[in-house]
């Protein structure tokens, strides 16, 4: 049994700077340069491996500077989603004969043939992004515009219509049923954070009894990115419109970047003006996380114990001592040799 000695006097939580993702069913949890993939296979095992992760640009000056590194991090967080979500789905996947754009892909770039595929996928992913949550609403205001001939309540419109696209989408997918079983996950990645940043021993019983919400979530960056862009866009105004549509793209690393730094500040504090600024973001993931079952947690804390060593963390902070427990999942570990 765990025993805390509350060295951490204030019993607060305590930031230890580890993140992650749902994946198809699995998780992926990073800690500074290492993350690792746990994935519950259809025999019921859990495969868990570990990787190295250098980012997109590398570890250089970008990735330390305030505001920059908010879009750098964005990227890299895109690139390794969606590296690790294709190498979950992988142990779903039927074989499947290899088409003649697969042939031709290999053929040109050889081994950097999954690394340029991905890199456009999320190249396209991009793109959607920016035509239906920035350009789409413009459009949509500007076309009333020409009826309500008040370019502040257009302004208004546009950050309304913004929202309602954000929201209507994240709660439309909720009802599909992978998208469902996927929330379960990232649920359950979030009850595990909280639970070793609570002080709580790691098990199956203290995290199911842990909140599904964080304050560090990238469902709140992105709502943080949706409040910012309406507040930026209502006070910056031009008269034609390739200026406008010009400045919504290039103002799109601006946005990033200070909504990183709100979300990595509301992530280390906990005052007033934090629960304010946390509280939309917190309201929105009782949409995009759900209460997972013992299993799926396994798999969570499979993850995270791959790559973090909670225990330190906690004697650290806490002053918590507590039984090297390997618990009974069945499961297929090792680390990997490539990236996913």
């Amino acid at each position: 049994m765990a025993k805390n000695t509350k060295k951490n006097k204030k019993n607060k939580p305590v930031y230890s700077g580890i993140g992650g993702q749902a994946v198809l069913e699995g998780i992926m949890m990073k800690n500074k340069n290492e993350y690792s993939v746990a994935v519950r296979l259809p025999n019921g095992s859990i495969d868990v491996k570990k990787w190295e992760y250098a980012g997109v640009f590398g570890d250089n000056i970008f990735t330390k500077i305030p505001f920059i590194r908010g879009v750098v991090n964005f990227i890299d967080s895109m690139s390794l989603g969606m590296k690790t979500l294709t190498y979950s789905a992988s142990f779903y996947e039927d074989e499947e004969e290899e088409t003649k754009a697969d042939g031709f892909i290999n053929k040109i770039f050889g081994d950097k043939a999954e690394d340029v595929v991905m890199g456009f996928t999320v190249f396209i992913s991009l793109l959607i992004a920016v035509g239906l949550f920035m350009l789409l609403p413009y459009f949509i205001s500007e076309w009333l515009g020409s009826i309500l001939l008040n370019d502040s309540l257009v302004a208004i419109i546009e950050g309304v219509v913004r929202l309602l696209i954000f929201l209507g989408y994240v709660f439309g997918i909720s009802f599909m049923k992978d998208i469902y079983r996927l929330y379960q996950y990232h649920g359950a990645e979030h009850k595990c954070i909280n639970c070793i940043e609570s002080g709580k021993e790691l098990n199956t019983e203290n995290v199911m009894k842990s909140s599904r919400l964080h304050r560090r979530c990238g469902t709140s960056f992105l709502l943080i990115v949706m409040l910012i862009t309406i507040l930026l866009f209502f006070f910056i105004r031009v008269d034609e419109m390739w200026l406008k549509v010009l400045l919504r793209l290039l103002l799109i690393p601006v946005i990033a970047g200070v909504s990183y730094e709100i979300l990595r500040y509301a992530g280390k504090h906990d005052n007033g003006l934090v629960k304010v600024i946390s509280a939309p973001g917190l309201a929105l993931q009782r949409i995009t996380t759900k209460e997972p079952d013992e299993k799926i947690v396994e798999v969570a804390i499979a993850s995270i114990e791959k790559i973090y060593d909670w225990r330190g963390f906690q004697k650290k902070h806490f002053g918590v001592t507590s039984e090297d427990t390997k618990g009974d999942v069945q499961t297929a570990a090792g680390d990997g040799d490539q990236n996913p």
